[in-house]
């Protein structure tokens, strides 16, 4: 079968992350895939999806983003072309941007097999009848990363499998998968008991809570002295949270990391003991997966897909959405029982293969030969 995967940009976020598993699923499951990429994008990524096993067209020359009714059109005669050139079976659209247009003009232009995926919650979208027309009469499929975005989309929710009952049109959530550099740790985690290593792995953006997290951590450190944080990523609060931990006396304590490979991250992950992703927003969390794979204990926000992927006092924490003094106090409370933290990373490595790849590959194989 030969399938088409269009998407907005190929830089280094979560959603390209996740369309590259994707690939990898398609490609071992014997299908021709052909990646389209609208705007911007980094050679470096493009090499990732080409090795993969896919074939990559750039619509833009110079990685930039068209905007208006220039961009409509130019997205309508590079679609028009590739669908022309390539044929494709099946088009699958990831995240719903820009909006829904390239959803109608594939059906536009005569695309039947229709797949859109969404990476994040109803939360961030005015308008959910838009929403609600695209998959009562434009996709046979709409999937969604949490069961919580899809009820959050449709009002109801359904985990995709094999026994799966399809219709003319259909709404379903299949969880991402671990990244092919991260494996699910078969030996259990030590923690010492002299030294605890508290750690970011993330875009360093306010949206992700990088803010919060020296303030905290400032906190904990006059209590606990041992304890170290370890700051893994690049972005526009890296200064501000340089600034502050000089400010708050704790800079000697933090290791600055700056943004590193993928390939790189396992082994870092690996000298985390407390992940903490206190975001303002999250479509799903690949970082407490990547984390949990590693034994790490994991404490989130209550927001977004987190509360549904870290399960609240069983393989992780959730704290108050840009609360630090509850942060603090979820912390503190792994920090005083070393007993509770070890059953947590357990229980972590268990829960995690719920996110395998395999899983991930099995289910939208089937999904795509189902609907052909």
């Amino acid at each position: 079968m030969k399938i088409l995967i269009t998407i907005p940009c190929l830089l280094t976020g979560g959603t390209e992350i996740q369309t590259l598993n994707l690939v990898r699923a398609l490609v071992q499951g014997g299908h021709q895939v052909i990646v389209t990429c609208y705007f911007e994008y980094t050679p470096a990524m493009v090499q990732c999806y080409q090795n993969s096993g896919s074939k990559v067209i750039c619509l833009s020359p110079n990685s930039t983003r068209i905007g208006g009714w220039k961009g409509v059109i130019f997205l309508f005669k590079g679609l028009r072309e590739i669908l022309r050139n390539e044929r494709p079976d099946i088009a699958h659209v990831q995240y719903m941007a820009p909006g829904a247009i390239p959803i109608f003009l594939l059906r536009l232009l005569g695309m039947k097999n229709i797949i859109v995926t969404t990476h994040t919650a109803a939360d961030i979208y005015p308008n959910l009848r838009l929403i609600h027309f695209v998959q009562k009469y434009c996709v046979r499929v709409f999937t969604c990363i949490t069961m919580r975005a899809e009820e959050s989309f449709f009002g109801s929710a359904e985990l995709y499998n094999s026994d799966t009952i399809l219709k003319r049109r259909n709404h379903f959530t299949i969880y991402n998968a671990l990244p092919p550099n991260i494996h699910i740790r078969e030996e259990q985690k030590t923690f010492s008991d002299k030294e605890i290593t508290l750690g970011v792995v993330s875009r360093l953006e306010r949206i992700k809570g990088m803010d919060l997290v020296i303030p905290a951590f400032a906190k904990l450190k006059k209590q606990y002295t041992v304890i170290r944080l370890l700051v893994v990523g690049d972005g526009s609060q890296r200064i501000i949270m340089q600034d502050q931990a000089i400010e708050l006396g704790v800079n000697d304590s933090v290791e600055w990391m700056g943004r590193q490979e993928q390939s790189h991250l396992q082994s870092l992950y690996d000298r985390v003991d407390i992940l903490l992703m206190p975001s303002r927003s999250e479509g799903f969390g690949l970082t407490a997966i990547e984390g949990m794979a590693r034994g790490c204990v994991v404490v989130a926000s209550n927001i977004g897909g987190l509360p549904e992927v870290v399960k609240d006092g069983k393989v992780g924490l959730l704290h108050q959405t840009e609360d630090v003094e509850d942060m603090v106090a979820q912390i503190q409370s792994l920090l005083e029982n070393r007993v509770r933290t070890i059953q947590l990373s357990r229980n972590a490595l268990l829960y995690v293969s719920q996110f395998s790849f395999e899983k991930y590959a099995t289910a939208f194989c089937n999904l795509y030969e189902r609907i052909n």
